[in-house]
């Protein structure tokens, strides 16, 4: 018969009759024919899919017919997948409403044909997924509907699909192991919510120890064992499951593990251990707790039993399989901890695993240190597991470990020349590892404890004085060189060897090594490492100095040749040597002197560069030399992180050089190619010369900002604008910076510097905020909107701060009209603009405006401003539909606008109440009554009943 296509209006409806039991001979017959022609058809399949998805037909003849059509089509994996999600999705919608019988009439589909089992199978899995996975978000209607149908599954077809099951494993594990396989994991899936009794029996376990046997079958077998014992149930009972599978794995041979060549297959067994041990752990601590001490022995007797199973896995050469094993090894060495001693054994056991770890910490040949990819991670991820367990350890017996790493160290260390350098690194990685696995005393490892304290110390002795640090590999030399930092406090103790590791950081060990990537780290821990011991170091500063003048150089882009390191690594080693100079003993002229020589080839070449700059073409070439004099501007910002309150710029007598330097950078803010990356630079160092120069920076602001406001886009402008605040803000720049304070000569000596400088830069700075506010922009130009939107809560920032700085002559001295301009600015942002953020802070300013020339005797002419404007606004922008007060900020500008209003009354008293209640309000039409109350709120001294009652009374246009 030639293949024809079908679809469902073509149907034959008549032959669908003949599916009824009670249907005429002639009917069947011709129901069995229109079979045997979808049969033929390629697509007949998706069409009775669709008409079971859709529900089309209710009769279920007609279904099973569908179902049974698509099991004689269905060959390819997808196409049987598809149909089995589209079964799945039937059983949901049908299942407990119009067909209770769906798992009977499947079964009796299905027979024990082969492809049949297969779709079957799948189905469950399909229904697995849409019922049960919880990875998948289900809706409360949802969860309630799986819920009603797995209940009626667990009363009425789960044994029935359980025997079926037991069928198929035993059927088809000779003739065909995949649907077994398919078999197993459908067992299971479905065994974390049934009853367990009805799989955890002689029959049915036998039968899977069986197929633990079978090559085809025993990983899966595995994962099916591994779900029935993670299957909550009672830990008496747990115990005797897991037991009694024990025996029986034994017994035939699966604990001799070293015997296994299957890797896949030991994978899997290990994770079935892993399952089995941390039952084990979870039934002693249930048993424990519960009181059950005899019970709870036996358990933990069991439990003790499987550690040299255990063992055997962690220290497998796989590292899939060890890894598998970690979480039992884990939990175990937690219930040693909470034992009150430790038997011989028990130590033993302790002792093992630590040989386990340290021999599974090591590299193996393969690893690639050059690029390393997705194996390496694995590992890097798989050592963190590793030294998760070193703690654990610790926490057990910190004695044991310090004694086990001890002896590995010190032998290895004895031999390092002629090991192999898996060996050296791992002996090295372990006194590392010691830092954080044995905790410090008091931030000190080389104070308290005097066993530890010695063991450490001959350590750490060993390690700087046997000469590994010459060993040549990569994973060494950086062992070698974290390890020193790790315990840097050590050199206090013993400050003789300092000079030794000072030189393995200078030469081809560290800052000169062949390997990049040592350069880069050593480069970190170098600082890290003169940061602690810069003391002990002052005899050695020129000559450390010297040594790395070289790595200071700003490499300028046309040298050619490679630098060692890169601007980044050359931070650090700039502000190595910041720290060097600063902290070290002498004259100030000394440091001075230092210091000078250490930035003057940075501006000497920032010079030569920037002119360069200035008159090359090249936009490439452009953007390589912004870059570079955006490293020199940013490297002597980075020397300047040395100082501190103790040794500030001053004390130093390195003013002048960072003067110097500053007048060095400010042209680069004038050039008129790559402006954006040189106002960046330059803008980063002025912030850190506010903090270390205090008022010296002051006279180079007002240059520095005429260039920084000229062309500025909104972003140029928000970045600006922090620079001002900080020196408005800082009356005090030292303890804002440091942390310590002044006296009040000492503010009012600072504010008289500040004070001027801020007064002459203020217009010019607003005029540019409201230039580039008031561009015009494209209506759906989200970008630029919400560019504007950040500028101007800046802007509103930054009065803001002026205002609360104590330095009110600041705006009071720019002019009437420049005055008015500004506070319409402020009403505007407190009223008109739909930003809850803007709006708070522009009553917050409104509010301290009001305190500072609210008074009978304050500004001339704000009275009126503040009755016109001020009170307006406290009561419009509650009004407007854009207020909403289920916004976090906008109940806080609801707040500020409640302090407003109190601040006013404060300041203005009696009249301001008498404003209210025969001008303002009744021209907002407010009743009497709701004025009179208001007016008795704002005079409560408590401003939460004002806040209160606004929030309540929000709609005064209410009667």
């Amino acid at each position: 018969m030639a293949c024809q296509s079908v679809s469902i209006i073509d149907m034959d409806e008549q032959a669908l009759l003949g599916l009824n039991p009670n249907a005429d001979a002639c009917y069947r017959q011709r129901a069995i024919a229109y079979f045997e022609q979808l049969k033929e058809s390629h697509d007949a399949w998706e069409v009775c899919a669709e008409a079971l998805a859709k529900s089309v037909y209710s009769d279920d003849h007609v279904k099973f017919f569908c179902f049974q059509l698509m099991n004689t089509q269905a060959e390819k994996p997808f196409i049987r997948n598809k149909a089995a999600q589209v079964f799945a999705l039937t059983f949901v919608m049908e299942y407990l409403t119009h067909w209770p019988k769906f798992f009977f009439d499947i079964l009796s589909l299905v027979g024990l044909n082969p492809h049949g089992v297969d779709i079957y199978l799948r189905t469950l899995m399909a229904i697995d997924a849409e019922v049960v996975d919880r990875d998948i978000v289900h809706t409360a209607e949802e969860v309630r509907r799986n819920t009603l149908i797995k209940d009626n599954m667990r009363e009425h077809v789960i044994p029935s699909l359980v025997e079926s099951w037991y069928q198929i494993l035993g059927a088809y594990q000779q003739s065909h192991p995949e649907i077994t396989c398919q078999c197993l994991e459908v067992v299971g899936a479905y065994v974390s919510w049934i009853d367990l009794n009805l799989i955890a029996n002689d029959r049915f376990v036998n039968l899977l120890l069986s197929q633990m046997c079978v090559e085809d079958l025993r990983e899966e077998a595995c994962d099916c064992l591994f779900e029935i014992v993670n299957k909550g149930m009672d830990p008496t009972d747990k115990t005797k499951l897991i037991e009694s599978l024990c025996q029986v794995l034994q017994s035939a041979g699966f604990f001799n593990v070293e015997q296994e060549e299957d890797v896949d297959f030991l994978a899997k067994f290990s994770r079935l251990v892993n399952g089995m041990g941390q039952s084990l752990v979870l039934s002693w601590t249930k048993l424990a707790k519960s009181g059950d001490v005899k019970v709870a022995a036996e358990t933990l007797r069991a439990l003790e039993a499987k550690v040299p199973l255990l063992i055997k896995l962690l220290v497998h050469e796989d590292d899939d399989i060890s890894a598998n094993i970690v979480g039992f090894c884990y939990d175990y060495l937690h219930v040693l901890k909470q034992l009150p001693l430790l038997t011989d054994q028990q130590k033993a056991n302790v002792e093992a695993i630590m040989l386990a770890v340290m021999k599974k910490l090591t590299y193996d040949d393969e690893y690639n240190f050059d690029n390393e990819g997705e194996d390496e991670a694995m590992f890097v991820e798989y050592r963190k597991q590793l030294k998760m367990l070193l703690d654990r350890l610790a926490q057990v017996s910190p004695e044991l470990l310090l004694e086990a790493v001890r002896r590995v160290f010190s032998s290895t260390m004895q031999t390092w020349q002629t090991a192999s350098f898996m060996e050296v690194e791992v002996a090295i990685r372990l006194l590392y590892m010691l830092g954080e696995a044995l905790p410090a005393s008091h931030g000190a490892h080389f104070s308290g404890d005097t066993a530890k304290t010695s063991t450490l110390q001959d350590m750490m002795r060993t390690l700087v004085s046997c000469g590994v640090s010459s060993y040549q590999h990569t994973s060494v030399v950086l062992e070698f060189f974290e390890t020193v930092v790790r315990y840097d406090k050590f050199f206090l103790v013993e400050p003789q060897h300092i000079p030794n590791v000072l030189m393995a950081f200078l030469d081809h060990r560290g800052l000169r090594h062949s390997s990049p990537k040592v350069r880069s780290r050593v480069a970190y821990l170098f600082s890290r490492f003169v940061k602690t011991l810069h003391k002990h170091m002052n005899a050695f500063i020129e000559d450390i100095l010297t040594r790395i003048q070289d790595l200071l150089e700003l490499v300028p882009p046309e040298n050619g040749v490679p630098a060692l390191l890169t601007s980044d690594d050359q931070l650090f080693v700039f502000e190595t040597a910041g720290v060097l100079v600063v902290n070290g003993e002498g004259p100030a002229e000394r440091k001075q002197a230092l210091m000078r020589s250490l930035l003057m080839p940075l501006t000497d070449a920032f010079r030569l560069l920037l002119a360069k700059l200035a008159t090359e073409r090249e936009e490439e070439r452009q953007a390589v030399l912004a870059d570079c004099l955006s490293h020199a501007v940013g490297f002597a910002s980075r020397t300047s992180k040395a100082f501190s309150n103790k040794q500030t710029v001053k004390h130093c007598g390195c003013t002048e050089v960072y003067r110097d330097c500053l007048q060095t950078f400010l042209p680069a803010l004038s050039c008129p190619v790559q402006r954006g990356a040189l106002r960046s630079a330059v803008r980063s160092f002025l912030h850190r010369m506010i903090i270390c120069l205090e008022e010296e920076v002051l006279p180079f602001i007002p240059a520095a900002s005429e260039h920084m406001l000229k062309d500025c886009e909104p972003k140029d402008l928000q970045e600006f604008i922090p620079l001002i605040s900080q020196i408005t803000a800082n009356q005090v720049l030292v303890s804002f910076s440091l942390g310590c304070s002044l006296d009040a000569l000492s503010v009012l000596y600072l504010q008289s510097q500040v004070s001027p400088f801020l007064q002459q830069v203020f217009m010019p700075l607003v005029l540019a905020i409201f230039e580039v506010l008031g561009r015009p922009a494209e209506d759906n130009d989200q970008a630029a909107a919400l560019e504007k939107q950040m500028l101007r809560r800046s802007y509103f920032t930054f009065i803001q701060t002026i205002a609360s700085s104590g330095m009110n002559e600041v705006m009071a001295s720019q002019g009437v009209e420049n005055i008015e301009r500004v506070l319409f600015t402020i009403i505007q942002g407190a009223v008109d603009f739909p930003d809850p953020i803007a709006q708070k802070t522009c009553f917050i300013i409104l509010s301290k405006l009001v305190e500072l020339w609210g008074a009978k005797d304050g500004m001339v002419g704000f009275p009126d401003f503040i009755y016109k404007h001020i009170v307006p606004a406290c009561f419009l922008a509650p009004l407007k539909p854009t207020f909403d007060l289920t916004d976090a900020q906008t109940v806080l500008t609801l707040s500020e606008c409640a302090l407003t209003l109190k601040m006013i009354h404060h300041k203005r008293g009696h009249e301001f109440i008498q404003y209210l209640q025969t001008e303002y309000l009744p021209s907002l039409q407010v009743s009497p009554e709701i004025t009179q109350e208001l007016c008795q709120v704002l005079q409560q001294p408590d401003v939460k009943v004002l806040k209160n009652y606004i929030k309540v009374r929000i709609q005064w246009r209410k009667p």
